[in-house]
């Protein structure tokens, strides 16, 4: 993959890369919104703990795949308001290391349900 911040255009405000180039030969994952439910559906209370959660799951759905974190150029994150965005940015900063998948953050009016806090989709590419 090859990340591009270039210095024509103001450096990202956080760690995320303004855009990430998938070469040939790369398989795509496309990955539905993960919320924070577990399979007993408890929902977590804190954005933090959501967005642990979402991760998690967007996890499981990489390696079903043979993917990791690694391979994630696109994360697409909702979060219900700005309160809860440093819950989510501590976590996504943990578990991307540099140079960061491209992102978008957006503050949204709410979920399916009035509990979700936080909902995150990603695209992944590996090599075929």
């Amino acid at each position: 993959m090859k990340h591009h911040t270039p210095a024509a255009i103001r450096a990202p405000f956080a760690r995320y890369s303004h855009a990430v180039e998938v070469p040939p030969g790369h398989r795509l994952m496309i990955c539905s919104g993960q919320l924070s439910i577990t399979l007993d559906d408890e929902i977590p209370e804190s954005a933090e703990a959501q967005t642990e959660l979402c991760f998690a799951n967007v996890e499981a759905l990489l390696k079903a795949a043979g993917m990791g974190f690694g391979d994630v150029v696109r994360i697409n994150a909702y979060v219900t308001d700005r309160a809860h965005l440093a819950g989510y940015m501590k976590v996504r900063d943990r578990l991307f290391a540099d140079p960061a998948p491209a992102s978008t953050l957006m503050i949204v009016s709410g979920f399916a349900r009035e509990a979700f806090k936080v909902e995150i989709e990603i695209i992944a590419a590996a090599p075929a």
